[in-house]
């Protein structure tokens, strides 16, 4: 099946549009529902967005996106699932040997909560040491929620936007980027020479592996005092959903109190008046 796709390769196997659909075709022709296929589709189409460029999967890539789907808390039957689908595609493709085991998908314990000021001390210890690329995936972590999975869709073109497009589950998502971290961004780029493409690259042009991401973040933990276990992505992605959570509640009661005026406002000025007698507010009445 490889050479007919024109899939194969030494080292992985890239994931075109043809062999994907090739895939849902045969399985199509098994009997599969339409609303199977579409959910094999989203989930595949899923990977494909976050592989690099090349659109090359390897064992390395999908344990990442594996690991990458954990840390943005989808649940240890929903990955397995996802596994299966994508095992299946391996399958198809003639690359079994790229496949991973479902059972070796753990479900992660909840990581501790970080503070805010424990968020600025990692700032302030990467800033100190010159670590820049620690202090940029620290920064973008805890400000727009995107994941591990999602950073190569956080290109110099998205930045100068304003905003990245993401596909969590199959389904289209916009995430804000703060202006405050726009410029910081695009100057991290050039100095990096991450060009149009992805902002966070290896040296070959591959996309950050899960692994040295959780390591950049948590070498900063001695020199912040910040607990290792809390120098992660998913902490502060925690962080950026807690903060976001705790300002949409503030506003919300912000907007509550100033409804809550102006309908006092209108009482005070049309308002029916409970202190009138009965034969008071009938008279009134009578008037119209």
């Amino acid at each position: 099946m490889s050479d007919k796709s024109g899939l194969s390769g030494q080292g992985g196997v890239e994931m075109t549009e043809e062999a994907i659909e090739a895939y849902l075709l045969s399985l199509g022709s098994r009997g599969r529902t339409e609303g199977t296929l579409q959910s094999y589709r989203n989930r595949l189409h899923m990977l494909r967005s976050s592989l690099g460029e090349d659109r090359l999967l390897d064992r390395d890539t999908l344990a990442g996106w594996r690991d990458g789907l954990l840390e943005a808390g989808y649940s240890h039957g929903t990955v397995n699932a996802a596994l299966s689908v994508v095992n299946g595609f391996l399958a198809f493709v003639g690359r079994r040997e790229l496949q991973l085991e479902r059972d070796r998908v753990l479900p992660e314990a909840a990581a501790p909560e970080l503070t805010r000021e424990e968020y600025i001390r990692l700032l302030q210890a990467a800033r100190h040491l010159g670590r820049e690329r620690a202090y940029m995936l620290t920064k973008v972590f805890a400000t727009t929620g995107l994941t591990v999975l999602e950073l190569p869709r956080l290109t110099a073109r998205a930045v100068r936007e304003g905003r990245v497009e993401t596909f969590p589950s199959g389904t289209r998502r916009m995430t804000y980027i703060p202006r405050c971290l726009r410029d910081e961004l695009l100057g991290y780029a050039l100095r990096a020479g991450s060009g149009e493409g992805p902002i966070f690259i290896t040296r070959s042009g591959r996309p950050l592996g899960r692994t040295y991401v959780s390591d950049c973040i948590r070498a900063l933990s001695g020199p912040a005092r910040v607990r290792a276990e809390k120098c992660n992505p998913r902490s502060l992605r925690r962080l950026y959903q807690a903060t976001r959570t705790d300002l949409e509640d503030g506003a919300a009661a912000l907007l509550a109190r100033a409804y809550d005026h102006m309908l006092e406002s209108e009482q005070l000025s049309v308002g029916w008046d409970s202190r009138q007698s009965g034969s008071e507010q009938s008279a009134r009445a009578g008037e119209y």
